[in-house]
């Protein structure tokens, strides 16, 4: 029997009224996402920020560890992190987003890893960045693509596979990828790609390679599964689709009041509300964030934090007052950017990739 006999070798879509199912319970218990509460901190401690794996944390040796780079270049190299650490490092604070946030709010709901809306973070990402490394290695005329390929292994809808990405050749020269060692100011956790991993700022988290240990230069498109079978934006199963690569706008609420325990509901007294959150777009400058307190019916815009240079990479705070009335209501926030807003009504894909949908929150303000 073949491993594609095994696994299921194409991704399925939920039956109508199908609940979520053991397996992705137990996908839903090794990755984890931010607790909107947690959106309160300009940058993300370490065990709230969210965490996607994909196949097992692979045990790794930062003294024995060794990054090789080759494929299409004159001077083909290897480099323990040492090597690396040496080279000029650089901190940027960078959000991370999952591509498949807010896949199990889908109707029909692609059946996978069932982020809500909480695979999301901001971190300090220390490192060296990657231009100069491909440049020093001697970078083919004829480079097309560079592939990234982590010490992670396993099987996806019957392919047995390293888990690896490629980038186009512009994108990877971009001054603002990073080879990175640290998190926080600190070495990175294992969850997190230690001992070095791959950030390309403005993408979805697919395209951050963890526990990098493979950079070859391709004079053709990538062709892996990750590029050409995941992360693809399509609506029928033989679509060959659009790749999925930067983040989309999002603005994210952290809930007021205090919440039901199993509903996650919430509930507040009557009076002055200040309703803050975070919100941010990788594909084009912010224009502003939007509020509703009835349910959609209108909207007020929010105060939006002022972009920092410093970290154009970075989320950016909100605010907006609220009064709040005895009765039940529905807030609402979103997003716009310079090339449009998030949607009120989902647009569907059949993997549940880059899903922004608008944010609602059940309140109920007591007597």
């Amino acid at each position: 029997m073949t491993i594609a006999q095994t696994s299921n070798s194409r991704a399925r879509v939920a039956d109508p009224g199908e609940g979520i199912g053991l397996d992705e319970l137990a996908l839903a218990t090794r990755n984890h996402g931010l607790p909107l509460e947690a959106l309160r901190y300009d940058v993300t401690p370490p065990g709230l920020h969210y965490v996607l794996t994909h196949f097992d944390i692979p045990a790794t040796d930062a003294h024995s560890w060794q990054l090789e780079i080759g494929g299409a270049v004159d001077r083909p190299t290897t480099l323990s992190l040492a090597d690396l650490m040496r080279r000029p490092a650089v901190t940027s604070r960078v959000l991370l987003e999952c591509a498949g946030n807010g896949r199990a709010r889908f109707e029909p709901r692609p059946v996978s890893q069932p982020w809500l809306l909480e695979a999301v973070g901001t971190a300090e990402w220390t490192g060296t960045p990657l231009a100069p490394l491909l440049t020093e290695a001697g970078l083919s005329p004829d480079a097309v693509d560079v592939a990234f390929t982590g010490a992670d292994h396993g099987v996806e809808r019957g392919v047995e596979q390293d888990y690896a990405r490629g980038l186009p050749v512009p994108e990877a020269l971009r001054p603002e990828v990073l080879l990175v060692w640290g998190m926080n100011g600190m070495p990175l956790l294992p969850q997190h790609g230690a001992p070095l991993r791959l950030v390309v700022p403005g993408w979805y988290g697919m395209a951050h390679v963890k526990w990098l240990s493979r950079i070859e230069v391709l004079t053709e498109r990538f062709t892996g599964y990750q590029n050409a079978t995941a992360y693809r934006l399509k609506v029928d199963a033989d679509d060959p689709g659009e790749p999925v690569t930067r983040i989309r706008p999002r603005a994210l609420m952290a809930p007021p009041g205090w919440p039901d325990f199993m509903t996650r509901e919430r509930f507040l007294r009557p009076g002055p509300v200040s309703l803050t959150g975070r919100a941010w777009s990788g594909r084009a400058a912010l224009t502003g964030v939007e509020v509703s307190t009835d349910g959609g019916l209108s909207w007020a815009q929010a105060d939006l934090a002022p972009a920092d240079p410093a970290h154009p990479y970075a989320w950016r705070a909100w605010t907006y007052d609220w009064t709040a009335t005895t009765g039940a209501c529905e807030l609402l926030v979103r997003a716009t950017d310079e090339l449009g807003g998030q949607p009120v009504e989902q647009e569907w894909n059949r993997q549940g990739m880059a899903n922004n949908l608008v944010q609602r929150v059940p309140v109920t303000v007591l007597p």
